[in-house]
């Protein structure tokens, strides 16, 4: 292996004694401009990795937006059939209360035995008159 001999500026091995510090601090200077040639390139990389983050999380963000929002819709769908239900519930169960009374009054009249189902109260429990209707399953997936 060949060595490559250090240049003075005097030209011999026993130069000038300035020029040996010289040689060290620009050595120095340079392994210095290669250092932060590399921290830059590292702050670079870690700036482009940190921008691309910023975009995904921002697709998934802007995905789950739009999920919660199409959610939201199908709940307020299903909230407005249960409405319609309960309303229309409560509107069998007086119908059925009215044709009850009728039947007790023919019952009464023509003396025969009938038998008149009994309608729950809905204060007694009033859990089985606002039962939700549950929705299908995949009615909220996206």
């Amino acid at each position: 292996m060949a060595s490559i001999p250090r240049q003075t500026s005097s030209g011999s091995n026993g130069g000038s004694p300035s020029a040996l510090p010289d040689e060290r601090k620009r050595k120095r200077m340079q392994s210095n401009r290669e250092s932060a040639r590399r921290s830059r390139m590292r702050k670079q990389k870690q700036l482009e990795d940190l921008a691309g983050e910023v975009s995904r999380l921002q697709i998934a963000n802007n995905q789950l937006v739009q999920s919660i929002g199409a959610k939201e819709q199908a709940f307020v769908q299903v909230d407005n059939m249960n409405n319609v239900l309960r309303a229309q519930a409560m509107e069998l169960t007086d119908r059925l209360r009215s044709l009850n009374s009728v039947l007790h009054i023919v019952e009464e009249v023509s003396g025969l035995a009938m038998d008149i189902p009994e309608i729950p109260d809905p204060l007694l429990k009033p859990w089985e008159l606002s039962r939700p209707v549950l929705p299908v399953a995949d009615m909220f997936l996206c």
